[in-house]
């Protein structure tokens, strides 16, 4: 191999860089490797020229976009899409891609449990990593659980209001902090041996809805409750809030997997991959109320 074609395939591809999880993805790569190793594939670059690597047009619904962005690509990181319901062709179409490029390795950020989860997004991440595996390449699935991050509406809420409403019973989250999830990627980007792994990644600590209430409360210095109802009361003090019949059902249905236990399990994956204890719920929710 010459020099030159060792240099090309160095080249690390972040999808999706211009995200919350992308940037702290790509914050973190630049603390391991040359910048000018990094390209930031993203939808509009100009939202992306405070990276400080190189960047390239990709859009997930435009293949010959996600061909030019990811050639001479080593590794690359799919950060799966926003647009539930459309993810599998655009998913399907960067896989494309990474094959037409020969990359070494293909990260794909996924769900959990998502080939055997009846979690209402499970069969999305599904059908990616088959067509991942359909592929032939090497990959390394990084089941994602949930974000701390996640509940930022929740707490605010819980703040101003002194409560907040919920279906999931005494259903546990084991969440960790968006940057834990941003740094596994980075480790096994930049590491070796990861090759054709499903990480199942989690938080070190599950907690319930009435924990994370008396947590916010420790944290506000104020009494915040949470209410837990059934799912057809959920969904219609939702209707009431203003949502939209789709975005409710999708609430509430989130709620009932939480009550189920489908993401409350605790594993060790993201703790090991990080090298240190994930971030603890309570800390985010300092960081919320502090901003408030």
């Amino acid at each position: 191999m010459t020099a030159p074609q060792r240099r090309r395939t160095r080249m690390i591809v972040v999808t999706g860089a211009t995200g919350h999880l992308g940037r702290l993805v790509v914050a973190g790569l630049k603390e391991k490797v040359p910048a000018d190793q990094i390209v930031a594939a993203v939808r509009s670059p100009e939202k992306a020229a405070d990276l400080g690597v190189t960047v390239r047009k990709a859009d997930y619904n435009d293949p010959s976009s996600l061909a030019a962005a990811l050639e001479g690509a080593d590794k690359v990181l799919l950060i799966s899409g926003s647009e539930v319901g459309k993810r599998v062709p655009q998913h399907t179409a960067v896989v494309e891609a990474a094959k037409q490029a020969g990359v070494s390795l293909l990260v794909y950020t996924s769900a959990p449990k998502a080939d055997t989860s009846p979690l209402i997004l499970a069969p999305e991440h599904k059908a990616t990593e088959e067509a991942i595996r359909a592929a032939g390449l090497p990959y390394t699935i990084l089941r994602n659980g949930w974000y701390n991050e996640n509940y930022e509406q929740t707490v605010q809420q819980a703040v101003q209001t002194g409560g907040f409403i919920g279906s999931a019973g005494e259903g546990r989250t084991a969440s960790a902090a968006r940057a834990d999830y941003a740094a596994a990627a980075v480790a096994v980007l930049t590491g070796e041996g990861h090759e054709n792994k499903i990480y199942e990644l989690s938080g070190d600590v599950a907690w319930t809805r009435a924990e994370l209430a008396e947590t916010i409360a420790q944290v506000a210095g104020k009494p915040v409750t949470y209410t837990d109802l059934t799912p057809e009361q959920h969904k219609a003090a939702l209707l009431e809030a203003g949502l939209p019949e789709g975005t409710a059902g999708f609430v509430v249905a989130l709620d009932g997997n939480t009550k189920d236990g489908l993401l409350g399990e605790v594993t060790s994956d993201l703790h090991d991959l990080i090298g240190r204890p994930t971030t603890p719920i309570a800390d985010t929710v300092a960081e919320i109320v502090k901003s408030l």
